[in-house]
């Protein structure tokens, strides 16, 4: 009997004595957790930084005393020192954990982005007015009549990358006055920059922005207004419209036009940009995300200087389609300045355009618009797509962009050139 009460009275003291124990453990609240981050050896309150690849930098969390530290997540951040120096390659999230002297825990996220290319915005200067005294508007109505440079800039896909490589000579000074000398005002410089550049480190050849400078003050020379675009250059951009091709997308188009605009900075008004050429953006989600490429290249040029400032730039509707551009598209991109950016559809109807043979859902049409219609021919006279309907379809633009204060750039358009008819059907004479 006394060995059990022994062990009772053991036990009862065990357990009172825990108990006193957790009623002597103070208690307090999480301290709150100050995030620094040192760059180039200055210290700012800030929880996330952007940083080239490679740069070092230094997570300094506060308080510096009366607790402990610990270290976890994708920047290589571990232990216990309070400072953390790293030297990221990639995109990462640095998570400290400080514990206070009574065991209260707090937790602090470091968010370090590592652009996908290096900033090219390296000599960024002053906004410079010089020259540039014309807003979207009133540039517009200087550009009457204009035309391309087609299959030669924006050549692409060749073994060696060449403006010649489609076929086409290389674009000279005497055939831009030709244009000029023909009665346009206005010339549209179609470019591939990709395939010039590091797919590595995004920079662009020095050689090709020299020779599309060249090209471009042959424009300038004869007193013509200038668009230069990214265009077609094998999709990057033209077929990416997903939330997982974003970053890399806009990555990319912030790396090139930093270089381009920078590159043709000195330029006066003459001399326009033009985001993208046709971007295949259908669905609202898409859309979205082509915003953001737009948004991207506004910001890019803009972030320059010079007279990049307050340069005219052009923005690409959805597949540069009218009814997409008035029924779809709600948005142009933000901007530093007022009235300096232009829309740009572009208009192909198909029948009168693009149809080179009889289909099953149409014959081909050789007679077009009022007074030209055959009386002989009646089957080849056209049915559709003729002056009412070019009417209402550029009626849409003035509505959507033209009466709020944007002009609408018809960046392409044509007409086919037919060499031969269709075999002479005497069903239909």
């Amino acid at each position: 009997m006394k060995k059990i009460s022994l062990i009772r009275t053991t036990l009862l003291i065990a357990l009172l004595g825990t108990v006193a124990s957790v009623q002597a453990k103070k208690t307090c609240d999480p301290t709150p957790i100050e995030p620094y981050i040192k760059l180039s050896g200055v210290s700012t309150g800030t929880a996330s930084v952007t940083v080239n690849s490679g740069t070092q930098i230094t997570l300094s969390p506060e308080p510096k005393k009366h607790g402990s530290w610990s270290w976890s997540g994708t920047c290589g951040t571990s232990g216990s020192a309070r400072e953390q120096t790293i030297s990221p390659t990639s995109s990462c999230i640095a998570t400290a954990v400080y514990t206070n002297k009574c065991d209260a825990e707090t937790t602090q996220d470091f968010t370090v982005k590592v652009p996908l290319y290096p900033s090219y915005n390296t000599s960024p200067i002053a906004p410079d007015a010089t020259g540039m005294s014309s807003n979207a508007t009133q540039l517009a109505a200087k550009m009457k009549l204009g035309t391309n440079i087609g299959n030669t800039m924006e050549a692409w896909g060749c073994s060696t990358p060449s403006e010649t490589c489609w076929g086409q000579p290389m674009v000279s000074a005497a055939y831009v006055k030709l244009v000029k000398d023909s009665g346009f005002d206005s010339i549209r410089i179609p470019v591939s920059w990709d395939q010039y550049a590091d797919q590595t480190t995004g920079k662009i050849s020095d050689a090709w922005l020299n020779r599309v400078k060249e090209v471009v003050q042959y424009a300038v020379d004869n007193g013509l207004y200038v668009i230069v675009n990214i265009h077609w250059d094998g999709g990057w951009l033209e077929r990416n419209f997903s939330e997982e091709k974003k970053e890399a997308v806009n990555a990319k188009q912030k790396a090139y036009w930093e270089q381009i605009a920078t590159h043709l900075r000195d330029f006066d008004e003459h001399v326009l940009f033009a985001g993208a050429n046709e971007p295949d953006a259908h669905s609202a989600a898409e859309i979205a995300v082509l915003d953001s490429y737009h948004q991207t290249f506004v910001d890019a040029v803009r972030s320059t200087g010079g007279k990049n400032a307050y340069r005219v730039l052009v923005i690409q509707a959805p597949r540069t389609n009218i009814d997409l551009a008035a029924n779809d598209w709600h948005v142009m991109p933000t901007d530093t300045v007022t009235d300096r950016q232009m829309a740009e559809v572009h208009f192909y109807p198909w029948s009168f355009t693009l149809q080179s043979q009889d289909e099953w859902y149409s014959q081909m049409f050789y007679y077009w618009g009022n007074g030209y219609h055959s009386t002989t021919d009646t089957y080849r006279n056209s049915t559709r797509e003729e002056e009412a309907f070019v009417d209402a379809e550029f009626a849409k633009m003035k509505a959507k962009f033209a009466d709020r204060g944007i002009p609408v750039v018809l960046g392409e358009y044509g007409a086919m050139l037919r060499t031969c008819r269709v075999p002479f059907d005497h069903k239909h004479v």
